[in-house]
């Protein structure tokens, strides 16, 4: 914890900024259930919010449901649920993470994917289905190869220089790809590789009740501790020296974000693939509705990435129907003209 100096040296926001995140927080922690109950419904077989509501209500209450609603209870309890609950929660930890890293290397440009973690969790998923694995030994060579990639990038680097670490992650990232275009020429069948190749460009179509737990602790226990960090990450951002001068060590909350950052990005890619943009965009749409003082950022950068992520998902699975666009290509269309439309107005 800073002293009081270090809380002085970060401007408050104005209050108009105040006024527009605490509109923006209560309209989003009101919109995203009823977002949530939506997406559930919408899909190749619609089922009505309030059969979907009922339905959700019976599970979680342990109600009976009659014989002629099993199936659609099924879709909606055992199918649609664990997807759209995995990509909120992937959408939340994206955003936070990408909080985390544009302080970690002061670079707006940055995202959780500077590290090599989404190239290394591919290396892992490919190797793996090399190996003839599937499922859950998909998800762990996924896992596996995300922090294994981090700890190489960090090894590389030397340290925690901003820049240092950036130039690094690029390039471990490139070397990563080409041996995942390598690995996928190898694998045995074309029906393996086509499904590692959708699983490299994002989606939610492998989620299940065994994998929400890991993922919500994951997820949520880091959005707390970077809560817990935030006047520290305000003043991370006035640089190494007055963070130093104002009682905070920068290297050591830097190894602390970077091995935060970390896990949670393995820990999302392993189970949702690459998903891109989303890490990059959302924290600065967060910042453009409350200013750039983290406590608020770390409140509603999550929650819009948790609203975000779900109506991609809803994309994904409604556009194409019967087939499913890759979650990471949604996000792309999206996210690149909407950053394009944000460097525009900054400039």
């Amino acid at each position: 914890m800073p002293p009081p100096a270090a809380l002085a040296a970060v401007p408050a926001p104005p209050r108009s900024r105040r006024g527009s995140h605490t509109l923006a927080v209560l309209a989003l922690a009101a919109l995203l259930p009823v977002a949530v109950i939506l997406a559930v419904g919408l899909g190749s077989a619609a089922i009505p919010p309030a059969d979907t509501a009922g339905y959700l209500w019976a599970a979680l209450t342990g109600g009976t449901i009659d014989a002629d609603e099993v199936t659609r209870y099924q879709i909606v309890w055992r199918i649609r649920m664990p997807r759209v609950l995995l990509a909120a929660l992937v959408g939340a930890g994206l955003a936070a993470a990408g909080v985390a890293m544009q302080a970690l290397v002061r670079n707006p440009l940055a995202d959780p994917y500077i590290l090599g973690v989404s190239s290394g969790a591919s290396v892992g998923a490919v190797a793996a289905g090399l190996l003839g694995a599937g499922g859950l030994a998909v998800t762990g060579g996924a896992f596996a190869g995300a922090v294994g990639a981090a700890v190489v990038v960090y090894l590389a680097a030397a340290g925690l220089a901003p820049l240092r670490l950036v130039l690094t992650g690029v390039a471990i990232s490139v070397g990563l790809q080409a041996v995942m275009s390598v690995l996928v020429y190898l694998l045995p069948d074309g029906e393996t590789t086509g499904t590692i190749l959708f699983w490299t460009m994002g989606g939610f179509g492998a989620a299940s009740w065994d994998v929400i737990p890991v993922v919500a602790v994951v997820v949520l226990g880091g959005i707390g501790v970077l809560h817990r960090l935030r006047r520290d990450l305000d003043v991370l951002s006035l640089g190494d020296e007055t963070a130093g001068a104002l009682g905070v060590d920068a290297r050591g909350l830097r190894l602390g974000l970077f091995a935060l950052t970390a896990l949670m990005t393995g820990a999302m890619v392993a189970v949702s693939g690459a998903i891109g943009f989303a890490g990059l965009v959302i924290p600065h749409v967060a910042r453009l509705l409350t200013g750039a003082v983290h406590a608020r950022v770390l409140v509603l950068a999550p929650l819009l990435g948790a609203a975000f992520m779900v109506l991609v998902d809803v994309a994904a699975r409604t556009l194409a129907a019967p087939r499913e666009l890759p979650a990471g290509v949604i996000t792309a269309l999206v996210g690149v003209p909407l950053f394009l439309a944000l460097m525009h107005r900054r400039r």
